[in-house]
């Protein structure tokens, strides 16, 4: 018996794979994916969604990706999986992602058939939409000029293309290396770690479509657990993935708090969130030091010397 028998599961329900089907629809998740659709369908040029490792913009992106009728959208997904990549190479990409056959290596010829395919894309009345993961990656100014090149090319009606930057907050400081660029961002979205109610409700999702019968998790473990994981989708996977595991071994029932601070120990996150707090606690205690309070008898000596002046 493996791990996910024992438990009554039919599929991992913590896997940090980019699954579709186990996509959790947050307040924040549906917000931004709201925003960045309709900023697409009235093809506003660039839009950015930045967030932290683990929050999910990988995820998000894909769930975009899938929501772009193929009979509206000439739609591509474009991950960049490292900085050293050129502005030729990025245009080959993007002109094959959206349909371009042999893309010529002379810069002239590639961008006049990336023109035309794009106005073939328009004719046929869709709309071409090219989204970048990973986008901190593009690390210098003569890929930015690029990016604004190309969003330079249109129709009296619209922008011929549009583009979506799902990357890590370093990508704001990114955009700045092309200030026109920049400027260009129609829409930003920021996702942001989730609350301990969005991280049980995260939980409890994931749990139901692995095909759980019954809650795994004590209230008092899933509280650990976001607080170990400060709400990031990715760490709340590991810890409860290693949690279940652990109970297996075991053989619980549920995994508890006290499985869950063993997993973080392991896993050096009980050190990290205890560094932070200390840290956090250090700090308001030297502003409150600072802070001398005023006693009644100055109060008093400070009223009459405004009096007397």
């Amino acid at each position: 018996m493996n791990y996910l028998e024992y438990h009554g599961l039919e599929q991992e329900p913590f896997s940090n794979a980019p699954v579709t089907n186990y996509y959790f629809n947050s307040e924040q998740h549906q917000k931004a994916l709201s925003k960045l659709m309709f900023a697409a369908s009235n093809m506003k040029g660039l839009m950015v969604l930045t967030g932290e490792i683990g929050t999910g913009k990988t995820t998000l992106a894909r769930r975009m990706l899938d929501n772009l009728p193929e009979e509206e959208y000439e739609a591509a997904l474009l991950v960049i999986i490292h900085a050293g990549i050129t502005a030729p190479w990025l245009l080959r990409r993007i002109a094959l992602q959206l349909g371009v056959e042999s893309p010529a290596e002379e810069k002239t010829t590639l961008l006049s058939q990336l023109y035309q395919r794009l106005v073939q894309v328009y004719e046929e009345g869709k709309k071409a939409v090219v989204l970048i993961d990973e986008a901190q990656m593009l690390q210098t100014r003569e890929i930015m000029e690029e990016f604004r090149g190309l969003l330079n090319l249109e129709v009296p009606e619209r922008k011929l293309v549009s583009f979506v930057f799902f990357g890590l907050p370093e990508l704001d400081e990114n955009l700045k290396l092309d200030p026109p660029l920049r400027q260009r961002v129609a829409l930003k979205s920021t996702l942001e770690p989730l609350d301990a109610a969005s991280t049980e409700a995260y939980m409890k999702h994931r749990l139901r479509l692995s095909g759980a019968k019954k809650m795994l998790f004590t209230e008092g473990a899933m509280k650990v657990i976001h607080r170990y994981s400060r709400g990031v989708p990715r760490l709340i996977n590991t810890l409860s993935d290693n949690a279940l595991f652990e109970t297996f071994l075991s053989r619980a029932a549920v995994a508890d708090e006290k499985v869950v601070e063993a997993v973080a120990q392991d896993l050096g996150l009980k050190a990290d969130i205890e560094a932070q707090e200390r840290a956090a606690a250090e700090s308001a205690a030297a502003q409150g030091a600072g802070a001398k309070p005023t006693d009644d008898a100055a109060f008093d000596k400070m009223l009459e010397d405004l009096k007397k002046g």
